[in-house]
């Protein structure tokens, strides 16, 4: 919720910034740099886990962001003492690294619980049951990529286990030739101890 306040706050002064730009190239430089930003966020609003892109930003890891960000910071703070753009930057850095504390870490597991709880209850609307292994491995052996995917969300089931055949459910998938329901339990498989 707290990034899509930002998007909003950030899409509002995109909207206002054209009426004050004046005509030079400079204000124009400094209107393209908040454009790239405001792209980028857009971006990553429309990302699947979007929480972590904005965290991946702040962190400096986005190229094209940091160069608008090095850009606004040098046009606004050109004619300003060094000790005060010093304070300036070190203040920036706080506050970015405090976004990066508090809400990632907040809404991850309610991002994830959500989910689970969803494909639980999508399984039980199907008439099954998201901790019944004999119902996964069914539905991987008939293709039935939905309910993979559910019994894989809904986390009740040990992807790893083994049918009385001796076969996993990835095993299952390959011998099918379904690639897609083999890579989806590859990507979930706890890892190898």
């Amino acid at each position: 919720m707290k990034l899509l306040r930002i998007l909003f706050v950030t899409s509002a002064a995109t909207l206002v910034l054209p009426v004050h730009a004046a005509t030079d190239d400079a204000d124009w430089t400094a209107f393209g740099h908040v454009l790239t930003l405001v792209q980028t966020m857009v971006r990553i609003g429309a990302q699947p886990n979007p929480d972590q892109a904005f965290a991946e930003l702040l962190s400096g890891r986005n190229p094209a962001a940091n160069q608008a960000i090095a850009s606004l910071f040098a046009g606004a703070t050109a004619e300003m003492p060094d000790e005060y753009r010093g304070r300036i930057a070190s203040l920036g850095r706080d506050i970015a690294g405090l976004a990066l504390q508090s809400p990632v870490t907040a809404a991850a597991p309610s991002v994830s619980n959500d989910r689970t709880l969803l494909a639980r209850k999508d399984l039980t609307a199907m008439g099954l049951s998201y901790y019944d292994h004999g119902q996964f491995l069914d539905a991987v052996k008939r293709n039935d990529e939905l309910a993979a995917e559910l019994f894989i969300a809904g986390k009740g089931v040990d992807l790893s286990k083994r049918a009385w055949s001796g076969r996993t459910a990835l095993d299952i998938a390959r011998d099918n030739g379904n690639t897609r329901i083999a890579e989806l339990i590859s990507r979930n498989l706890p890892p190898a101890h």
